[in-house]
């Protein structure tokens, strides 16, 4: 059965279709920021102004000041700015970081080639120890910490707040799983995030460095947070506009998107041999992920797409690797069948129902081809 109705985008944690408030005020912006916003003529401060007003709604959004934060490619490069800046100003190159993080943090650890880099171990929740990552970050030769506000493929949320560091060790949070769909930490002294999770346009990411926090740029260029080079100035502002716009609707969306996810987790639990992951309450709102025995993922993928919903399978950051999950197996979960279902601000009920009764079609109907009962 190949469905004839528009298909219904369950991957929002993959990226996030444009809000309509980053969609008005890109179309705005690409008539007035056009010229290079370190020149001195008029296009050029028009530019500028416009740059200025997008750092200043994000670092409202973060509680922080407008030259906290900088403007990036995207948010791995925030990642790799962020946590080699905070190793290579201390000159400790060691990062230690859960086993759960994004591969961007795991790309960036491997880069600095330390024996002072730990990983630390989660539990079945995907929860990380904070004791032994507080221990290990007292280990000489340790630069940084990096610890997720959310796990991007199983919604898991990190108690930050309660890791306890020491002195001079600083810590890098990733929000972009997090940022515009739950309140985020207290506790950080650098923040990276990814405009396109939040409905903003690809090609933005954010790198908050908090004042007083040690951090020199690792790569050539200026000293500056913002990436060397000539920056996209209308999508800069287009993804301070969708932030302001989510960050305000937050609360509401995400009470009314977590009743749904919760719909989708006991479908999906119901069914037999099938485990619903990550933690169930201390979680994102819209995010769920669960593995089916029997079946793969991308079976499960590619029947779902034929009725019209569109979900993700594999690990969320290395799907292209064929590997299996890294957070899947850091977790002890099934890393074979999993698929991670994501909603986005405009779903709903009736579109959540419709994909749980596929989902039971699906699987059932995937078993009963392979010979299984």
């Amino acid at each position: 059965m190949v469905s004839s109705t528009p298909e219904v985008y369950l991957d929002s944690a993959s990226a996030e279709r444009l809000h309509p408030a980053a969609r008005e005020t890109l179309l705005a912006a690409l008539e007035r920021g056009y010229a290079d916003p370190r020149r001195l003529h008029g296009p050029g401060r028009d530019a500028r102004l416009i740059v200025d007003n997008a750092r200043a709604v994000v670092a409202e959004c973060l509680g922080v000041a407008p030259d906290e934060v900088g403007f990036t490619s995207s948010g791995t490069e925030a990642v790799h700015r962020g946590l080699l800046g905070l190793t290579a100003a201390t000159g400790r190159y060691g990062i230690v970081h859960s086993a759960v993080e994004h591969s961007s943090v795991l790309h960036a650890a491997q880069w600095r080639d330390s024996p002072a880099h730990v990983s630390v171990a989660v539990d079945t929740l995907g929860h990380v120890d904070l004791a032994a990552m507080a221990a290990a970050a007292r280990e000489p030769g340790v630069g940084a910490v990096a610890l997720q506000a959310a796990n991007q493929e199983v919604g898991t949320l990190q108690r930050v707040d309660e890791l306890d560091l020491p002195a001079g060790v600083p810590l890098l949070v990733d929000a972009a799983a997090a940022f515009g769909h739950v309140p985020l930490p207290r506790r950080w002294d650098a923040l990276a995030a990814s405009a396109h999770k939040w409905g903003g346009p690809a090609g933005v990411g954010v790198l908050a460095v908090r004042r007083g926090t040690r951090w020199t740029t690792p790569f050539p260029g200026d000293d500056g947070l913002d990436q060397p080079g000539f920056p996209n100035v209308p999508a800069a502002l287009a993804a301070a506009a969708a932030l302001q716009a989510v960050v305000a609707e937050q609360a509401e969306v995400g009470a009314r998107l977590s009743v749904l996810v919760d719909r989708i987790r006991s479908a999906a639990a119901a069914l037999p041999d099938v485990e619903v992951v990550g933690d169930p309450a201390h979680r994102l709102p819209h995010l769920v992920t669960f593995s089916a025995l029997y079946v793969s993922g991308d079976e499960i993928v590619n029947e779902l797409a034929r009725r019209g919903f569109g979900v993700a399978s594999g690990s969320a950051c290395t799907a292209s690797t064929l590997e299996p999950s890294h957070v899947l197996a850091a977790m002890g979960a099934l890393t074979h069948g999993n698929v991670r279902v994501s909603l986005s601000r405009d779903t709903s009920g009736e579109q959540v129902d419709a994909f749980c009764a596929a989902l039971g079609e699906v699987v059932t109907e995937i078993r009963s081809r392979a010979g299984v009962p």
